[in-house]
């Protein structure tokens, strides 16, 4: 039996209402999950500056005006004194005869303070009974004004494997060799890796001036989606000495012993770039007197997404359903219930292959390059189901007249909007 006009059109209605019912609820949860997204932490910064560079943020500088004390002698005890082990999971030790800074350190008094420096100079530096040194440029009770200089360490980083990368939180497994060579002898070794945890570091070779080491452990890099899917994430592993400062040790970087292991692939992504860098880092004060930076050594492993995989998994179920929606254009006006159905359920099916990629990603702050595209399938199916609804406030006569002019434009309008989309 045929349907009537008007019983066409409370069917449309209803199907409409139907399909506007399950984007608005799905649509919620992507609002919820990407527009209100907070960011946690602190936002990856910029790249540091190299070690000839000063730090952006760092601790009081030593006093100029602050005389080293010419009657202080050097504690013979201390020179003689050994170095301590290691604890925890840090590396091996090297031996060295310069003795333990903080056994010569002594206690600050009034007098390290000139006498022109204001109050608010003095506690910006800290009038706290710590051990400072007088010798040296550096205050920290854990400078080493005696060590001679410090020692320029080449650094040589090969990655044997990458596991269990997750792009929600950028946390990876990672088992590398490490190789420390001095100038000349390095200092007491307490090495840490910034970003990483659960680091286990078993030595294979300990000289004075050289060692290797086995590191394995579970690091943590940001995660940047600005660009997906054709993003580009950097594994990064940041190391630096927890005692020693820049005046005992400085790592650089050895190029031609920064590499990756024969036959290393890491699932779904490639190799994009290899790299490492040191700079000088300064924490915020810690204490008074907290004056000494360390020498940070930073390894960068650039990893690209498979571009085939991107536009498969991304770029074609975009492109097919706004192509569906646009068969409907070509319905004529009279099957307004087939027409629609070309329109408002391929709407309802965007909102869910949308949710479906950011069910795999984490919260970001910011739209991704498919949430872009994803806009532009949504501004495309608008349009088309625009073109639907003039036909129920028109006049009879007037049907014809505007379904040749909405299959005349709306294809290109299409096109241009989903070229933007695809662009930015």
């Amino acid at each position: 039996m045929r349907r009537t006009p008007t019983q066409r059109k409370r069917a449309l209605r209803l199907l409409q209402l139907l399909s506007f019912a399950i984007v608005l609820i799905v649509g919620g949860l992507i609002f919820s999950a990407k527009v209100l997204a907070q960011p946690k932490g602190a936002k990856p910064g910029p790249v540091a500056a190299p070690a000839s560079a000063a730090p952006s943020a760092a601790p009081a500088r030593p006093d100029p005006k602050a005389k080293p004390d010419p009657k202080a002698k050097p504690d013979p005890k201390a020179a003689d004194a050994g170095a301590g082990g290691a604890t925890g999971a840090s590396a091996p030790d090297a031996g060295g005869d310069a003795g333990d800074p903080i056994d010569y350190a002594e206690v600050q008094t009034e007098k390290d303070f000139p006498a022109e420096m204001s109050e608010e100079e003095r506690a910006s530096i800290g009038t706290g009974k710590v051990p400072i040194h007088r010798e040296g440029p550096f205050r920290s009770p854990f400078a080493h004004p005696r060590f001679g200089g410090p020692t320029h360490a080449k650094v040589g980083l090969v990655i044997q494997e990458i596991r269990e990368y997750s792009i929600q939180t950028g946390a990876f497994e990672a088992e590398l060799f490490l190789s420390l060579t001095g100038d000349k002898e390095l200092p007491k070794l307490d090495l840490v890796f910034t970003n990483g945890h659960e680091v286990t570091i078993k030595a294979i070779g300990d000289t004075p001036t050289f060692k290797l080491y086995h590191v394995s452990g579970k690091f943590v890099s940001p995660v940047d989606l600005r660009s997906y899917p054709f993003d580009t994430q950097i594994l990064s592993i940041q190391m630096e000495d927890q005692a020693a400062g820049v005046d005992q040790l400085i790592f650089v970087p050895d190029k031609a012993r920064t590499s990756l292991d024969e036959g290393f692939n890491v699932a779904s992504f490639g190799v994009a770039s290899i790299g490492a860098h040191s700079y000088k880092h300064g924490y915020p004060a810690r204490f008074d007197r907290d004056d000494l930076y360390v020498s940070r050594y930073k390894f960068n492993l650039g990893l690209d997404r498979f571009a085939t995989s991107a536009a498969f998994s991304v770029y074609v179920p975009a492109y097919i359903i706004v192509l569906i929606s646009l068969i409907g254009l070509w319905v004529p006006a009279e099957e307004l219930e087939v027409r629609s159905n070309a329109g408002a359920p391929m709407l309802a099916a965007a909102v869910l292959f949308h949710y479906s990629l950011i069910s795999a990603l984490p919260a970001t702050g910011y739209l991704t390059h498919a949430d872009k595209l994803m806009l532009g399938v949504y501004v495309s199916l608008l349009l088309n189901m625009l073109s639907t609804w003039v036909f129920l406030v028109v006049d009879e006569d007037e049907i014809v007249h505007w379904f040749k002019r909405f299959r005349a434009l709306v294809p290109p309008l299409t096109v241009v909007v989903m070229a933007v989309a695809s662009i930015i």
